[in-house]
């Protein structure tokens, strides 16, 4: 539903409620969360293979701790609707860089395309819970942890299926952290350099920044 022009918004969920959300996405809202979905994609390819050595050197110290790694996997969904601000930004940036990720060939297949909804989806939750009204840092952050619990949870059922009760909790803790402080404050500072620079602005995430400059 689309917000009239002649009502107030609000920055608090609670009054301004589902009903005003704006559903309806612009064209530009669909080019630009193509592009972060592409660069995200090109960070993902190249951090599919530079995990492998850091991920060799943590998982000896404490299984499970190479869940710290998975935040570069996760920034897509956040920055895209830090950026766009509507219902779905999260889940289709993420998305689209997974099916690019999965097209481009890695070590997990046509699964990285399932990690990617359920990812996005992860972060996509929380902006609802705010109503998709606030979009400051500690939001960011809990987008960013929700992207990792969703991370951790998935990879424990398709590709930790045997692993104990230590590794588990080890694991979800640690990609919810890498979540929270790589995906979370690194998509919102990204969002604000972006803005920063005048690119941003067609969207009230870049018109908010400048104000401020």
């Amino acid at each position: 539903m689309n917000t009239s022009t002649s009502t107030p918004r609000s920055t608090d969920p609670g009054r301004r409620g589902f009903a005003a959300i704006t559903w309806r996405w612009r064209v530009v809202d669909i080019v630009v969360a193509s592009v972060v979905g592409v660069a995200s994609a090109a960070v993902f390819v190249v951090w599919n293979i530079g995990y492998e050595g850091p991920s060799s050197i943590l998982s000896p110290i404490l299984p499970g701790l190479q869940g710290l790694l998975v935040g570069p996997w996760l920034i897509a969904g956040v920055l895209g609707a830090l950026i766009i601000r509507k219902p779905g930004a999260a889940l289709y940036t993420e998305l689209l860089a997974a099916v690019i990720s999965a097209l481009v060939g890695n070590q997990w297949g046509p699964l990285t395309i399932v990690s990617g909804a359920v990812q996005g989806l992860g972060a996509e939750m929380v902006f609802l819970v705010f109503a998709y009204a606030i979009w400051r840092l500690p939001v960011a952050i809990l987008a960013g942890a929700g992207a990792g619990l969703a991370a951790g949870i998935n990879d424990r059922i398709l590709w930790y299926a045997g692993a104990d009760t230590t590794f588990t909790i080890v694991y979800i803790v640690a990609t919810t952290v890498s979540g929270a402080v790589i995906a979370g404050v690194g998509a919102w500072l990204a969002a604000r350099g972006l803005a920063a620079t005048g690119a941003l602005g067609r969207f009230a995430s870049g018109r908010e920044v400048t104000r401020r400059i």
